[in-house]
């Protein structure tokens, strides 16, 4: 058994959580409040794990700027969040396990307090020290600064450091921090795309934490 683990980092969406169609309602709402057809679920989707600016940088935004648009989404993601997300299958459970063995951290390109408010709901928040989110850092993932923001908080180093997440930008970051990485196929990330940048890819949550324990 494994026991030189100094913290798990997990990302959020995709990986811990389905909030699909809540960002989905969201985004609709957006585009329908400045009266724009909203791009279709399927671009949508390819891009959560980006910063939500840079999801209206990409998606196209015609009346505002992608900050704006980015607010007028937080109103209506505020008030569907709770309601139309889910806690994936063996989370909980996983989640309670590996924090028995080391410190555990959210990164996250959403922001702390919907990260926050999500975990409380689901009882999780509690296995969780610190929520690092997009307003704690200037650079985001692919880039280590989250990564080491959480190490930081956390009080550990590299070495003995993991991060789960769904997509190449949770993979890419870890690469950048120098810690060991994880992916995860149940949430967003384009298999083909995720075997380009590892090949270290198990099915959901519980499968990683047993990988990390277990080695």
């Amino acid at each position: 058994m494994r026991r030189d683990i100094s913290s798990v980092l997990f990302d959020l969406d995709g990986t811990l959580i389905d909030s699909t169609e809540a960002i989905l309602y969201s985004f609709h709402a957006t585009y329908s409040h400045y009266e724009e057809i909203s791009p279709s679920r399927e671009k949508i989707e390819s891009l959560i794990g980006y910063r939500l600016e840079d999801m209206f940088e990409i998606l196209g935004t015609g009346c505002a700027s992608p900050s704006e648009y980015a607010d007028i989404y937080r109103q209506n993601y505020r008030k569907v969040h709770i309601d139309k997300t889910i806690l994936l299958p063996g989370v909980e459970k996983a989640v309670e396990k590996i924090a028995s063995f080391a410190p555990v951290a959210i990164v996250t390109t959403k922001t702390g307090l919907f990260s926050r408010e999500l975990l409380e709901h689901f009882g999780i928040m509690k296995y969780i020290e610190t929520v690092v989110g997009s307003e704690d850092v200037q650079r985001h993932k692919p880039h280590p600064e989250p990564i080491f923001e959480a190490l930081e908080r956390l009080g550990v180093g590299t070495d003995g450091s993991w991060m789960i997440g769904d997509t190449c930008m949770d993979i890419d970051a870890a690469k950048n921090a120098s810690i060991d990485s994880i992916a995860v196929a149940c949430g967003y990330g384009d298999m083909e795309v995720l075997r380009k940048c590892t090949s270290n890819i198990v099915k959901n949550v519980p499968e990683a934490v047993n990988l990390i324990i277990d080695g």
